[in-house]
């Protein structure tokens, strides 16, 4: 299970080539983890700058805070900079008749709790009538809640007769 911060930061870029890398190599450098960029061309400001909304993720405060410094010292507009909420991650491998047990259902039943959610899936089916293998990652507002989360999901693999290998990316500490 890993813990991290997600950080959402809104820049103002001039509309010309290059502005969005001088924006996101700080991010980088810093070791910040780019999770999803939204480009707003159409919500230009007055002073003729794009809006980017840049979410990324940390494992601390500080290197927060190194990151937000950096995007200044280039001169970038910061217009605000957010912790969107502490995450934890962890993935699992399910074996067995998934698609058969109604899939959706099984990340439903995650995701209708409102704080933890399916965030990636890779499913393997072989063959029709054979087991498939499936690897979720599950993201949860905290490690409290991740447990429970994954708990729901041991549950549900129980009746559905799917087996639960947890977690393939870290030892749950």
């Amino acid at each position: 299970m890993s813990i991290m911060a997600v950080i959402s930061v809104v820049v103002e870029l001039q509309d010309k080539p290059g502005q969005l890398l001088k924006a996101l190599e700080p991010i980088s450098r810093e070791g910040g983890n780019i999770l999803s960029i939204i480009h707003q061309r159409d919500k230009m400001t007055p002073l003729k700058k794009v809006p980017v909304e840049i979410s990324f993720s940390v494992d601390n405060q500080k290197t927060a805070l190194r990151i937000l410094n950096r995007l200044r010292e280039e001169g970038l507009s910061v217009k605000s900079f957010n912790e969107v909420r502490l995450l934890a991650t962890t993935s699992v491998m399910i074996i067995g008749h998934i698609v058969k047990t109604d899939l959706s259902d099984t990340i439903n039943r995650i995701d209708s709790t409102g704080f933890a959610e399916v965030v990636d899936m890779e499913i393997t089916m072989p063959e029709v009538n054979k087991p498939s293998t499936a690897m979720i990652t599950i993201s949860a507002t905290g490690k409290e809640k991740l447990e429970e989360a994954l708990e729901i999901l041991k549950s549900v693999c129980r009746d559905k007769h799917l087996l639960l290998i947890e977690p393939v990316n870290e030892e749950l500490s």
